[in-house]
């Protein structure tokens, strides 16, 4: 179905055919198609202390304020994560600001946290109907200065923390000026220490507790990711997401829109995530922490290449756009016969 479709949606501009999507998903949802056309294939795993039906979940940014959570349930994930959601609303950067590079099956965007603000998101969360695995991802306003950005994120984990089954802290998009410094040993330091403090006090008022992630970027050396790796180990943090997207252009510099300004995604990024995965597996080795692998998935042998790396988990959102909700079940059914392959040796 989705192949009969890409034809018209990418003669619309991209963000334009982004809304036009989710408008018809939620339509479709609710005429009770997306359920028949998609049903969620059964794959248990278990990740950051967290069951999941199967380990094919959404990436953060393709639904911001989740608004469309019901629709998005019924396409086969194992799990949602929506965001990037800050304390006020905020417009993000200018358009055109999403673009297709078709030939290499990448995005560039500078989207720049465009969202209606978390009391927003809160009250989309609380009419939807879905009772599946839900991570909010969380961030900072721009206008909010980097050396205050806690202040952002622990209003965000504070309001967010009933709603969740897990939180993920981004420091990684490079389209929030200055945001990756966070990345940095000390940074990072002080950001996690203030954050695990707040956790800390909210799982103890609620009486649950709400696994922490941290997503990063794939632009790192080896010392940046001994260092993170070592803070992430040090305060107890329950999941890393490698990775956002890159500020590299390798291999699109002479396609159109590849000198865009902004984070690329897609298939140019794969090689670069995945290595950064195994890095950080290799690192956090007997630590508890979990990965979740993302970063050019659009097949289901990419994502077993996740799990090979040290995934417990991947997430998929560049490749829907070029291959549609049936990315889901391919990535399922090869991780399957992957996990099936090891279980016999």
């Amino acid at each position: 179905m989705y192949s009969l479709l890409r034809p018209f949606l990418f003669s619309m501009e991209p963000e334009r055919a982004h809304e036009f999507t989710l408008s018809m998903l939620d339509k479709a949802h609710s005429a009770g198609l997306l359920g028949f056309a998609y049903s969620k294939q059964a794959l248990g795993t278990t990740c950051m202390g967290i069951h999941l039906p199967n380990p094919v979940g959404l990436a953060a940014g393709l639904d911001k304020n989740g608004a469309h959570i019901d629709a998005l349930s019924e396409l086969g994930f194992g799990f949602l994560e929506v965001g990037t959601v800050t304390p006020r609303p905020q417009a993000g950067n200018d358009k055109p600001r999403l673009f297709r590079l078709k030939e290499a099956r990448a995005i560039i965007n500078r989207m720049g946290f465009n969202n209606d603000g978390v009391e927003q998101m809160i009250a989309n969360i609380e009419r939807a109907k879905y009772k599946g695995v839900l991570g909010i991802n969380i961030g900072k306003n721009a206008i909010t200065p980097v050396e205050n950005a806690l202040d952002d994120y622990v209003y965000c984990l504070e309001r967010v923390y009933p709603y969740a089954s897990y939180i993920t802290v981004n420091i990684s998009s490079p389209n929030t000026k200055n945001l990756r410094s966070l990345q940095s040993a000390d940074a990072l330091s002080v950001l996690l220490d203030g954050i695990k403090t707040c956790h800390s006090r909210l799982a103890n008022d609620y009486g649950f507790y709400v696994p922490l992630a941290l997503k990063i970027a794939p632009d790192l050396d080896d010392e940046q990711i001994d260092e993170i790796a070592r803070t992430v180990a040090q305060f107890d943090i329950d999941g890393l997401i490698a990775t956002n997207t890159t500020l590299s252009r390798a291999g699109v510099e002479d396609l159109p829109h590849g000198d865009e300004a902004g984070g690329l995604s897609g298939r140019p990024v794969r090689q670069q995530s995945t290595k950064v995965l195994s890095q950080f597996a290799e690192r956090l080795a007997g630590s508890g922490v979990d990965l979740i692998g993302v970063g050019g998935i659009d097949d289901g042998a990419a994502a077993v290449k996740k799990l090979e790396a040290g995934a417990k988990a991947v997430q998929v959102y560049s490749g829907l756009i070029y291959k549609g909700p049936a990315l889901v079940s391919d990535c399922v059914q090869s991780i399957a016969g992957f996990l099936d392959k090891q279980a016999s040796l």
